[in-house]
């Protein structure tokens, strides 16, 4: 793909089933801490932490315990007020064994509580340090520090912000009750970003299927006081699949379209995750870390769906204890949406910071038809939001060929699962596309 081709998205994108009616009107419960959280060392974009305490220290909920010296990070911060047990191995859903850090949880201690400070009085500065000092991560999967992502080169000229709100993935309803329930926060949040970007205009996309969340968002922006330093609007979207990615949403919001290889701010727009804005919300006003969030639970195969606010580290077998464990009919388990989502064999797998959801999905809400030939109707071409050729690169992978699968544009893939979607053979599609990755990855270090 030449840098001069534009992200499009196809017309009317596609529409999987949304699934969200389990959990859509639930509001969000608290989950108690765990016994025992398992903190990734690396939750973030960059370089993994280093963790700063020793076996046996104790640490109180909030504390920073885990860093990066240089260069992209996200700090680390105890998710539970106890005993560090130490460094070791615990299942990631995407990487396999990853290092993190274990805290025994002390069972009498209770929630920090933290206080709002007037966040207007801070430079541009001191809001960019108390993002930074939070650990706060693009908290819609991609996991790219805040502060960084913020930080803008000279001469780069803006003019809109976006704030994501489509969570157009089926199944998963986390920043919807966001929105409802903290719209204040939210709001509060993009005025900070605001400030710090130095630019009036802010644009939350939400798709029409959250009126709750639309209606919520709009009384609070009609009833803050400093509407007029500030143009915060909320733009409907119609209903599509994959609008929550940055660049469709981009041109859906606005009608620009990103230049392939360039970023965002290119084309004078910067776009956040409703959840990372309220994240930077909590980190600039209330001075709190970034160590614990919403995460869906649903599907047919838990006893009892729920929007739950975890502390980061928790396991989701302790989450499945605690909503009174799964069905007998259960058939997968999906760290994720059911579109972009990765499935493990194991509930010894614990929540990170850029987890939005877990699907335990029964037989009859999962497809188990196996793969056929690829039979050239060219859906996958007609459905993929970046113009690529999935099935091509599907051909390359079997072969062996996957350092060349640079000429497909692999790099622009985002994952979104329509290709595989749509397919009628039922290609794993983006499977290929991972490998096909990967293959690239290692081509580029030899």
């Amino acid at each position: 793909m030449s840098a001069e081709t534009l992200a499009t998205f196809p017309m009317g994108g596609i529409h999987p089933r949304e699934g969200k009616e389990l959990t859509e009107k639930l509001a969000v419960e608290v989950m108690p801490a765990p016994s025992e959280v398992r903190l990734f060392l690396k939750q973030h974009v960059g370089a993994p932490c280093q963790a700063l305490v020793k076996k046996k220290a104790k640490v109180t909920e909030g504390e920073l315990v885990a860093s990066v010296e240089r260069g992209l990070r996200a700090d680390l911060h105890a998710s539970v007020t106890g005993t560090v047990k130490g460094v070791q191995n615990a299942l990631h859903p995407m990487v396999g064994n990853a290092s993190a850090l274990v805290i025994s949880a002390d069972p009498d201690t209770q929630p920090r509580s933290y206080s709002p400070v007037d966040w207007t009085q801070f430079s541009k500065e001191e809001l960019l340090a108390r993002i930074k000092a939070a650990g706060v991560v693009g908290m819609g999967g991609a996991g790219f520090p805040a502060w960084a992502k913020l930080t803008i080169r000279p001469g780069v000229k803006l003019d809109t912000l976006i704030l994501n709100g489509a969570e157009c993935e089926p199944c998963l309803t986390s920043d919807h009750r966001l929105m409802v329930e903290h719209a204040k926060e939210v709001v509060e949040g993009a005025k900070i970003i605001l400030k710090i970007l130095g630019i009036r205009y802010c644009a939350i996309g939400i798709e029409n299927n959250k009126p709750d969340a639309i209606e919520t968002l709009n009384k609070v922006i009609s009833e803050d006081g400093s509407k007029n330093s500030y143009n915060i609007v909320v733009k409907p979207l119609k209903v599509q699949y994959p609008q929550g990615s940055a660049d469709q949403l981009m041109q859906a919001v606005t009608g620009r379209a990103r230049p392939a290889g360039v970023r965002s701010s290119a084309i004078g727009i910067i776009v956040q995750n409703v959840y990372t804005t309220k994240a930077i919300y909590d980190a600039v006003a209330l001075g709190k870390p970034l160590y614990e969030r919403i995460v869906t639970i649903s599907g047919r195969g838990i006893k009892r769906p729920a929007n739950l606010m975890v502390r980061v580290g928790t396991s989701v077998g302790d989450i499945v204890d605690y909503l009174g464990g799964t069905t007998p009919d259960l058939a997968k388990v999906v760290m994720g949406g059911p579109m972009m989502g990765f499935a493990v064999s194991t509930l010894d797998i614990p929540v990170s910071k850029t987890t939005s959801g877990v699907l335990f999905l029964t037989r009859e809400e999962i497809d188990t038809q196996s793969h056929d030939p690829c039979i050239r109707c060219g859906f996958c071409v007609s459905v993929c939001p970046m113009g690529l050729e999935p099935n091509n690169v599907s051909i390359y992978v079997e072969a062996g060929r996957g350092a060349d699968t640079e000429q497909f544009g692999v790099d622009d893939c985002f994952l979104c699962g329509s290709c595989a979607y749509v397919c009628p053979a039922k290609r794993p599609l983006v499977q290929f596309m991972s490998i096909a990755k990967q293959n690239i990855r290692e081509a580029k270090k030899s």
